[in-house]
């Protein structure tokens, strides 16, 4: 008995847990599995994605919240939502924006100028125009003393006062001291920045001048970012040291070992020594997918493997401005599904090249848990 209530368990984990996508066909809006089946039928007229095993629904003119079985979880009585983050979530209750848990609970918050969502466990906080902190346990963790806090990465913010720049974490605690003119990322203890006219990287406190720089962009996946010196592009590694040469027009980050770079017109793609491993010659190119294939423009998008053979003709879209909430990158593969858009429809491509369930829908927004 106890086995098959451990079973049960860990199905019920399963089931809140896996990923789905919002998709609206036929005017409804449902969800879609990772096996290309409806795990909730397209019967919604207005829903949101999910976040943290909850997604927002309409009915009746009201809000509420379902889980992934579509079952009612917060009963349909809100004005408005958003989307749930450390087990919390803004919505409007009786023309009012307040905070809400995943039992539908109204939580008495901090004194605010205005209500945030949480992100990386905290929010904002607003007093007499400035920027402070709160916990999900509704505590003032930093006071409010900042004039600007951008969003959280990975549990680290820039901050601004008096036209300085610097950066924090999460429980509010200085990583980089407010004093500089700009500011990038927070990246394994190291970020870029411009102190006076000088660009350089920051870590430990040290300011290291990287030769000849005037733009530096943020570090994503890998210990290298571009940097940009006498209007070409190169490569900087986390010394602050040029490791290749900046004779490029335009490039982006580098993946899996590769960087797409713009010269003569086109995009191709470079090694970590500066060879081209991909000669320029598409219109656009974007980053390496951890699937090991990247998106390519020829007039439309396509998808090539890192040898740079085309896996995936170029005869899609694969841009999704205008209707998707999330920030991270929905240009390429992610976990094994590209979303794609062919004619004024969207589906989702498998590696293979072949259409996730063989149909497509009039929306589809990216897969969320």
């Amino acid at each position: 008995m106890k086995k098959l209530v451990f079973i049960l368990f860990l199905f019920v984990q399963f089931i809140s847990a896996q990923e789905l996508a919002l998709v609206k066909q036929d005017g409804k809006f449902g969800y879609l599995s990772t096996n290309g089946q409806f795990a909730i039928q397209p019967k919604y007229k207005v829903a949101k994605n999910f976040s943290e095993g909850l997604a927002a629904a309409e009915e009746n003119g009201k809000w509420g919240f379902i889980n992934a079985k579509g079952e009612w979880i917060i009963p349909a009585t809100l004005d408005d939502a958003k989307y749930f983050s450390s087990g919390i979530c803004v919505v409007s209750k009786n023309k009012k924006w307040v905070y809400i848990n995943t039992k539908g609970e109204t939580l008495n918050a901090p004194e605010s100028d205005k209500i945030y969502d949480f992100e990386d466990g905290v929010a904002f906080i607003k007093r007499v125009e400035k920027i402070g902190l709160i916990n999900n346990k509704m505590e003032v963790i930093l006071e409010p003393k900042y004039e600007v806090i951008k969003s959280f990465e990975n549990g680290f913010a820039r901050v601004k006062n008096n036209n300085l720049w610097g950066i924090i974490d999460n429980t509010g605690k200085v990583v980089v001291e407010i004093k500089y003119e700009e500011i990038g990322n927070f990246y394994k203890n190291t970020t870029w920045a411009k102190l006076g006219e000088k660009f350089g990287l920051v870590n430990k406190g040290d300011f290291i001048v990287v030769e000849g720089a005037d733009k530096i962009w943020d570090f994503k996946v890998q210990d290298v970012t571009y940097a940009r010196k006498n209007d070409k592009i190169g490569f900087i590694n986390l010394e602050g040291k040029w490791i290749i040469e900046a004779k490029f027009d335009k490039a982006k980050a580098f993946v899996k070992n590769l960087a797409p770079v713009f010269s003569g017109g086109k995009w191709g793609y470079i090694n970590s020594k500066g060879d081209y491993v991909i000669t320029p010659k598409y219109d656009d190119a974007e980053i390496f997918s951890k699937d090991g294939l990247a998106p390519v423009k020829d007039s439309k998008w396509g998808f090539i493997n890192e040898t740079g053979i085309l896996i995936i003709p170029t005869q899609y879209e694969i841009s999704a401005i205008g209707f998707s909430f999330f920030s991270k990158n929905d240009k390429g593969f992610i976990n094994g599904l590209a979303r794609v858009k062919s004619n004024k429809d969207w589906g989702f491509l498998k590696p293979d090249g072949q259409l996730l369930g063989n149909q497509w829908f009039e929306n589809a927004e990216p897969f969320q848990d």
